[in-house]
């Protein structure tokens, strides 16, 4: 599936796991576990908790999500 096909959600990141796995609870108070997508690891984007991040959630698992994007 394409990063163009998933739908974009804005959330927090509330805790940070082992293995680059973060828990973001988004804005309808859904909890899901999400890890970076590729260009952020490549220019090593860091992300802490209570970061505002965007994050690409598939229609298929709406449990796993991808974060695209870290506020600023």
């Amino acid at each position: 599936m394409a990063k163009d096909d998933l739908a974009q959600i804005d959330g927090k990141i509330v805790d940070v796991g082992a293995g680059g796995l973060y828990k973001v609870k988004l804005d309808n108070e859904l909890e899901i576990q999400a890890k970076l997508c590729g260009k952020m690891r490549r220019f090593n984007i860091r992300v802490v908790v209570g970061d505002k991040v965007t994050v690409g959630v598939s229609p298929y698992d709406p449990t796993h999500g991808l974060i695209l994007y870290r506020h600023k």
